[in-house]
């Protein structure tokens, strides 16, 4: 179906009639974006960057380009005609009592629990069985419009006290609480500018938290780089706080963690430069005045303490074990020469927890879950019968619990939650969501393609049951691949909408991801990073070849490193999908290390700045510089948050105006700037609705669908 645009977009879009054809002609009048003669020279190399002034998210321009920005996307997307329609849809799926696994502190059972569209999920309790459940704390009342998220909440060893973390406006830094949980009253000042921080309590005294010194200039975009531990006394003042970890030159990293052992008589920290490896140290809490003790001394490996036995310490590490496994140590002599392995590495992915006295073994068998129960000898008791091929997770609790729970969901499962009896081994039903989709309407299956060097890749595919493979459904091709980060089947509520219009999603495990460990990390990343593009093209190629859809059809999404993913990906191969939806992506690969955090993502990536070689092959997939002028681009809606401080929306910015600029096609190169949001933690359910509303509608508009697929197949039959 062809599209035709309802009304004209004042001052935004310009329609002209063609008489010879029922249809009308779109062309979008985007803003101006000044151009500034900025150039840096690498290596040699001399590379023009005249959008840099959009890096200053504090000036006027800067906010004057985003509003402007904003009107002509929001005409455009207020403007297809389904986008009500969709909205409602998603709102009434949406609409029904999310709740979480409890947990016990102190006297009470807590849960969180969100009775269909609120913004943010409200935190309730109740005392022993019988007692009269309670809300504990509700961030809807944080901020009036939903903005203000909690990020975190962490209990004293009695329960007496709770500290929680709270984000504004989907921002990482952070201001913790603190509160007597008996009261709910506050028993202090708030603790201000924290990030990227667990709160980590030792006994009813106090806690650990991690955070940065307040960076001069934007606290949005300017660079940190010296990550600290404190301790926080109660009763104390902020400014007396103590630097445990982190404040020499020797002890400088970019992200420095500290965890207490359950029985209070450890800390563990953890100290790292990059999101991949780190060094591990502890202290003996038990005695005057401990000293920080090395436990590995380097960055190679990426190592933690799981639990303890009295001295006996439980590690889970990589080193010389690419898909983990966990090794045993006395805290006394606790450097590697004196591992040993308690549970070996297998050839599938390992990612342990503890509840009950056991241990909980989760393995990545092709993506999917299996799990297995351990003894504190490491005796296999059993392998836990889970309720289908899917993702579980969970399968954690204090030591002395009798039952745990866990979560198990796939694509076609909304997330259910079981309760497990430790000792025997069975499950039960605790909750499953009333939810108005049913999975007997859909299928999904797990395929093996070839990529471009003949490396196998695992895509998981979902879809209606009876779907026709003509080549002409709509298509989503949903990827990440980097980070170590894995993508196992999940159930969206959103995903659901899109496969009730007739659509396929699907999501490959690219190199780069996890799910095959770390050398399948290390296979995607620095001057292999563009095997994670190859397997994505190759995914998309697979499906147009066995007539799941076609280039029409085929809409390519991905977030954060997913964002670069499909930048990468459209500039490559600008011919192959109809839709590019990037979202929160790092694109400008030649600076992205100069904000915030963002040096911590070189070891995936490497620098600009690391050798003329390393310049070069960023410069070479860097979505904002392989933009070329005169290249027809797919229809791309790129969306980012104003307040995105980890991937800084600068990026955004820069790739929507190098588009604007360059692209000489008809289709739309819009981008949908949220305000008072960020990289999307946190985000109210208002306004998540709203988005999804205009990705999908924005994506079955520049397919050519004047109506949803769903109604035009009841049309046609009737």
């Amino acid at each position: 179906m062809k599209k035709t645009l309802p009304g004209i977009f004042a001052l935004a879009v310009l329609a002209s009639c063609n008489d010879s054809k029922n249809e009308k002609e779109i062309s979008l009048n985007y803003p101006e974006t000044k151009k500034v003669d900025t150039v840096t020279d690498y290596f040699g190399t001399e590379v023009k960057d005249p959008y840099r002034w959009l890096e200053d998210d504090r000036s006027e321009e800067t906010e004057a380009w985003v509003k402007a920005q904003n009107e002509v996307t929001f005409d455009y997307l207020n403007s297809i005609p389904y986008k009500k329609e969709l909205e409602e849809r998603l709102s009434e799926i949406w609409n029904y009592e999310k709740i979480s696994a409890p947990f016990e502190e102190g006297d009470y059972t807590y849960f969180y629990k969100n009775d269909g569209l609120q913004n943010q999920y409200v935190v309730y309790r109740k005392k022993g069985e019988d007692g009269e459940t309670e809300i504990f704390l509700d961030p809807n009342k944080f901020s009036e419009d939903g903005t203000t998220s909690l990020a975190g909440i962490s209990f004293s060893k009695d329960g007496s006290k709770a500290a929680y973390a709270i984000s504004e406006g989907g921002s990482d830094w952070r201001k913790i609480i603190i509160i007597d949980a008996e009261n709910k009253e506050r028993v202090e000042d708030t603790i201000q500018n924290v990030k990227f921080s667990g709160i980590s309590w030792k006994g009813n005294e106090g806690f650990y938290y991690s955070s940065y010194e307040k960076p001069e200039g934007s606290e949005l975009s300017a660079k940190t780089d010296q990550h600290r531990l404190f301790y926080h006394k109660l009763g104390t003042p902020q400014s007396d706080d103590k630097v445990i970890f982190g404040d020499t030159e020797e002890q400088k990293h970019r992200y420095v963690g500290g965890g207490v052992s359950e029985d209070d008589r450890f800390l563990f920290i953890s100290a790292r430069n990059s999101t991949s490896g780190g060094k591990l140290f502890m202290m003996d809490l038990s005695k005057n005045n401990p000293e920080l003790v090395t436990i590995l001394d380097h960055e190679n490996t990426d190592s933690y303490v799981i639990t303890n036995e009295d001295s006996k310490l439980f590690i889970v590490t990589n080193m010389d074990a690419p898909n983990r496994k966990v090794v045993t140590v006395d805290a006394a002599n606790p450097s590697p020469e004196n591992w040993e392995d308690f549970i070996p590495e297998t050839e599938n992915v390992l990612s342990p927890s503890t509840g009950g006295g056991y241990f909980f073994a989760e393995y990545m068998v092709d993506a999917v879950s299996e799990v297995k129960q351990y003894d504190y000898d490491g005796e296999l008791v059993r392998e836990v019968e889970l309720p289908g091929i899917g993702s579980a997770g969970g399968f954690g609790a204090k030591k002395e619990k009798e039952e745990l729970y866990y979560s198990f969901t796939n694509y076609v499962t909304p997330g259910t939650i079981y309760k497990y009896n430790i000792e025997e081994g069975t499950s039960e039903v605790y909750n499953k969501p009333n939810i108005k989709f049913n999975p007997d309407d859909y299928e999904s299956k797990q395929v093996f393609y070839t990529s471009k060097d003949g490396t196998k890749i695992p895509m998981i595919i979902t879809h209606k049951k009876g779907l026709e493979l003509n080549g002409k459904n709509p298509t989503m091709l949903y990827g990440y691949g980097g980070f170590n980060v894995s993508l196992t089947p999940s159930f969206s509520t959103a995903n659901a909408i899109w496969m009730e219009q007739g659509g396929v999603y699907a999501v490959p495990n690219l190199r780069g991801g996890g799910e095959y460990g770390k050398e399948w990390h290390d296979a995607g990343i620095k001057l292999k990073k563009q095997n994670v593009f190859d397997d994505f093209i190759a995914a998309a190629e697979y499906l147009i070849e066995e007539n799941y859809t076609s280039s029409d059809y085929l809409a390519i999404r991905g977030g954060s490193n997913g964002g670069l993913l499909v930048g990468a990906t459209m500039t490559q191969r600008p011919d192959l999908m109809k839709v590019a939806l990037p979202a929160v992506g790092v694109m400008d690969m030649l600076r992205y290390h100069t904000f915030t955090a963002g040096a911590g993502w070189a070891y995936d990536y490497g620098t600009s700045q690391d050798s003329k070689e390393m310049f070069e092959y960023l410069y070479n997939y860097s979505p904002v510089h392989n933009i070329e002028k005169g290249t027809e681009y797919p229809a791309t809606l790129v969306t980012t948050g104003d307040h995105d401080d980890r991937v800084v929306p600068a990026h955004s910015f820069k790739f929507a105006a190098e588009l604007q600029e360059k692209h000489a096609g008809e289709e739309p190169v819009l981008i949908r700037i949220e305000t008072k949001a960020g990289h999307g933690a946190g985000k109210p359910t208002k306004m998540i609705i709203e988005e999804y509303a205009d990705i999908f509608g924005f994506t079955l508009y520049n397919m050519g669908f004047d109506v949803l697929p769903n109604k035009t197949k009841e049309e046609v039959k009737g």
